[in-house]
């Protein structure tokens, strides 16, 4: 008997059927030692994941990704469009040390950390067990004629899809806007806040479709992550994997048989049982091998598990494993292309932490008003400038000076009497420099500026002065 597999399952997806529709996946409740870890860290993610808008550190919002005004939240650190560098360099880090999280570990991100499958398997899912049952009542109830009891069932369960999408519509706008403007248009009320009321009900219904009906199709038709896996995946990489050798044996698989002597008959310890593949998520057979549908979620390894204790054999035979593990017993190690990417993640870091240290909490640009010429003020020469002053800090400047540091001049606001910059904020103004026209070396001299806050200085920074072509 071969113990190849049919290799068939290549060329199709379980999601979808001969006919090309949509086949709904019912996966069997799953449950065992690796399902109750990964309950009790999605309910921590969650709630990190429903706080973090709301948690404030030195007054900035733990987490915030506001796209729309290029202002950044991370861990507390606010990025504004200044230190778009330092976001970027952030976002490199981070897909580095996923790259070198897979090839090491494989898709185990996608089982534990991801937020479709958390939200998916342990809201939505659990939603959906509650009220229409395990995997046969669900079977039978997608079968059953529209009577009362189905429309009960789908439409309390629709109607509480509905509400979960909304709330989680709401944490992402929080994210977006930040949580403070989200309380405000709350309690301003919809009729105020039409558009953004629009956007958010956009927001629902991506979610409620994703969770309702597109469900594993994300992770196996839409994320870029799933088809990373088959480059940066090989035979060193840990992943939820069937144990083939002893699974197959020299003679395959076969159903259990109680007193049956099946190491004599060269049978393998699977007992071909369908258990795995009735419990996976994304409908697969994980005893074909590392595939891309596999969403490194356990359910397999627990359901297994139960049933080799049941049958008196050995637990492990689907586990997390590599290739060489299970064929060559190798143990994991390190390799040359992990210790690269090792490498690469720790000097980014350096550059970045470097960079964080070196950051300014507040930066001025002062430029020439464009198309504004110099200006003869008696023996003075006049030149005007708009600036610009972000504050980074929680600590409001509510009397700001500029100082001119390499020559002697005057400094004067238009308009406004003062500069003051509120906290996490900026402003913008225009003023003007004179300086005594017999100072000038030459038509374009550079002016070193000094930024006070009272009497503290908060900024050093530069510009441009021009002058006529001839000096006396």
């Amino acid at each position: 008997m071969s113990n190849l597999p049919d290799e068939s399952f290549r060329d199709t997806i379980s999601t979808i059927n001969a006919e090309g529709k949509r086949n709904f996946i019912y996966p069997k409740k799953p449950s065992g030692l690796f399902y109750d870890k990964r309950k009790l860290l999605s309910y921590f993610l969650l709630l990190f994941l429903i706080a973090s808008p709301f948690i404030k550190i030195h007054g900035n919002q733990f987490l915030m990704f506001n796209v729309l005004e290029r202002r950044f939240s991370i861990f507390g650190f606010a990025f504004w469009p200044q230190d778009f560098h330092l976001f970027v360099i952030s976002m490199i880090v981070g897909v580095v040390g996923l790259t070198l999280f897979t090839v090491a570990f494989g898709r185990i991100f996608c089982g534990w950390f991801c937020p479709q499958t958390i939200f998916m398997e342990m809201v939505f899912r659990r939603i959906e067990y509650w009220i229409d049952g395990d995997r046969g009542a669900q079977i039978r109830l997608a079968k059953q004629e529209w009577n009362a009891e189905k429309i009960r069932k789908r439409v309390s369960k629709w109607t509480i899809f509905f509400i979960f999408s909304f709330f989680i519509a709401n944490v992402f706008l929080a994210y977006l806007i930040s949580s403070d403007e989200l309380i405000k248009m709350v309690t301003e009320g919809p009729k105020n806040n039409l558009s953004t009321l629009i956007a958010l009900l956009i927001f629902t219904g991506v979610f409620y479709f994703v969770f309702a009906w597109f469900r594993e199709q994300v992770c196996i038709i839409a994320c870029p992550y799933g088809r990373m896996q088959g480059v940066l995946l090989d035979n060193k990489s840990i992943n939820v994997a069937y144990d083939h050798v002893r699974g197959e044996g020299a003679n395959g698989r076969k159903k259990w048989r109680n007193g049956e002597d099946r190491a004599a008959l060269g049978h393998g310890d699977c007992i071909d049982c369908n258990q795995c593949v009735v419990v996976c998520p994304t409908g697969i057979d994980i005893r074909n091998g590392t595939q891309l549908e596999c969403i490194n979620c356990t359910a397999c390894i627990d359901e297994c598990d139960t049933i080799m204790e049941k049958v008196g054999l050995p637990k492990g035979l689907i586990r997390y494993a590599s290739e060489d593990e299970i064929v060559n017993k190798e143990k994991f190690k390190l390799t040359l292309r992990m210790k690269g990417y090792i490498t690469v993640l720790t000097l980014l870091i350096g550059v970045l932490v470097g960079m964080l240290f070196l950051r300014n909490d507040v930066e001025a640009n002062f430029l020439p008003m464009s198309g504004q010429l110099f200006q003869h003020n008696g023996e003075k020469i006049r030149n005007f400038y708009t600036f610009k002053i972000v504050n980074k800090t929680d600590q409001e400047f509510d009397n700001v000076t500029v100082k001119l540091v390499n020559y002697k001049g005057e400094i004067k606001l238009v308009g406004n009497p003062v500069i003051k910059v509120p906290k996490q904020g900026l402003t913008s103004g225009t003023l003007y420099i004179d300086i005594l026209e017999r100072d000038l070396k030459d038509e374009k001299v550079h002016l070193e500026l000094e930024l006070y806050n009272g009497d503290k200085l908060i900024e050093e920074t530069s510009t441009n002065f021009q002058g006529p072509r001839n000096f006396n």
